[in-house]
């Protein structure tokens, strides 16, 4: 890249940003109603426009499979019909959604009579660092609209087209309904370096959360100058307790296993119990396998399933994104939620067991971004938990835990009524 060239890139992602930070002003003072026509605005206009954006999206995905892209990779950037109808259907469930903004808690009254409390606020301006999953531009922008946000969006050159007729379809959307066209804004060049400009930008940028793989997302914690909020991968671990219901054992696995392999809250490890192991595995086997799934084993489970490969130490720490399994033999939960504490990565944990004394004590020790019982770990997404779409994934702690929706994209600041009191 020429010295000019990089000038210009510079002054256009920071123009992108100066214009965000106008735009978030006035975003925190739009009201719900018209938060909220936005939304189901764009969410017709994205069902209106769907052969127009898969025309745009079919390039991209000509591109991907000409670089060679894995098959998990292209079904993330693939737009199908049933995308469309999740984007446009994301969009009018958070329409419907009670905004937080505005809302009071923690309301007291001091001794003086002064009226203290907490009121939900915008975060300001997010920008989003993305791979593939052209759908996470319109999630991220339906969020941070509904959450009275700006936001900036730099999705991968892998995805650039389809990014781009998103984002003209949203940009329709929000001028005909009257807020600032900088509230959502795409950056619309495909260079790397652009990222690393935007990561410079904390005068104007308060939050970059990165979606995609652990590669992207080190790299931008490394280089930004503004909080981040991340999760590096999803080693997701299941286990077998000695008294699960051994049928529903196995549909959860394969359900976590096999049904999307490619995503975070895929399952990576399946722990069992020592006293049932002879008797699960066999099950267990027969269905992952029939599901298309590889399986590697300790040595317990190699003796049981002499059939599947040999584990290696690096198969405890694995996000495969891929239909290939590590099975470990436990003595018991104990040895189940130590080995979960030195490989997870804080994403999913799933226990199956009749128990209910010790799926309290899984749920309460156990430290993941959702912790479950008796269900597969594929629920670990904002529109299964009921938040209509999700800004990522978060296992950072500060300020959100688990998936993003309209409220971890907001925050509080104190508020205080008086009636003259001064401080002595």
């Amino acid at each position: 890249m020429s010295l000019e060239t990089s000038a210009s890139l510079e002054k256009m992602i920071v123009q992108i940003a100066k214009n965000a930070r106008q735009a978030a002003r006035t975003m925190a003072a739009v009201s719900s109603s018209q938060k909220n026509q936005a939304l189901v605005t764009i969410a017709g206009l994205i069902k209106k426009n769907a052969a127009a954006i898969q025309a745009e999206n079919a390039k991209d995905i000509d591109l991907a499979r000409k670089n060679g892209l894995s098959p998990a990779m292209i079904d993330r950037l693939t737009i199908s019909d049933k995308v469309i109808t999740s984007m446009a259907e994301g969009l009018i469930f958070v329409a419907g959604l009670t905004d937080p903004v505005g809302s009071l808690s923690d309301s007291s009254i001091r001794p003086n009579g002064l009226e203290i409390a907490k009121m939900r606020i915008p975060l300001g301006v997010i920008g989003i660092i993305y791979e593939s999953r052209p759908n996470v531009t319109v999630d991220a922008a339906g969020l941070c609209l509904k959450a009275g946000n700006a936001v900036i969006l730099r999705g991968g050159s892998e995805a650039i087209h389809s990014n781009m007729a998103l984002a003209s379809v949203i940009e329709q959307g929000i001028q005909e309904t009257g807020l600032p066209l900088a509230a959502v804004q795409v950056v619309p060049v495909p260079d790397r370096s652009a990222v690393d400009i935007l990561l410079k930008q904390e005068e104007s940028i308060d939050l970059i959360i990165p979606r995609g793989g652990e590669g992207l997302i080190r790299h931008v914690v490394a280089l930004s100058t503004i909080p981040v909020l991340k999760h590096y991968k999803g080693v997701c671990h299941a286990y077998v307790d000695d008294n699960a219901d051994l049928d529903m054992a196995v549909n959860i696995s394969v359900n976590a296993k096999a049904q999307r392999p490619g995503v975070c809250n895929a399952l990576e490890t399946l722990l069992v119990h020592g006293s049932i192991a002879d008797k699960f595995l066999p099950l267990a086997c027969e269905a992952l396998t029939k599901a298309g799934v590889t399986l590697r084993g300790c040595e317990r489970t190699c003796a049981v399933l002499p059939q599947i490969e040999s584990a290696t130490p690096e198969d405890w720490d694995a996000e495969y994104l891929d239909l290939i399994l590590a099975v470990k033999v436990v003595e018991d939960m104990e040895a189940a939620m130590t080995h979960i504490a030195a490989h997870g990565s804080n994403h999913t944990e799933a226990i199956i067991t009749q128990d209910y004394n010790r799926s309290r004590r899984f749920v309460r020790e156990v430290d993941a971004s959702l912790v479950i019982v008796n269900a597969s770990t594929r629920f670990n997404d904002g529109s299964e938990l009921g938040l209509g779409a999700e800004m990522g994934i978060s296992t950072s702690k500060l300020h959100a835990y688990g998936p993003m929706g309209i409220k971890e994209l907001t925050t509080t600041k104190f508020v205080a009524w008086g009636e003259g009191q001064i401080r002595v």
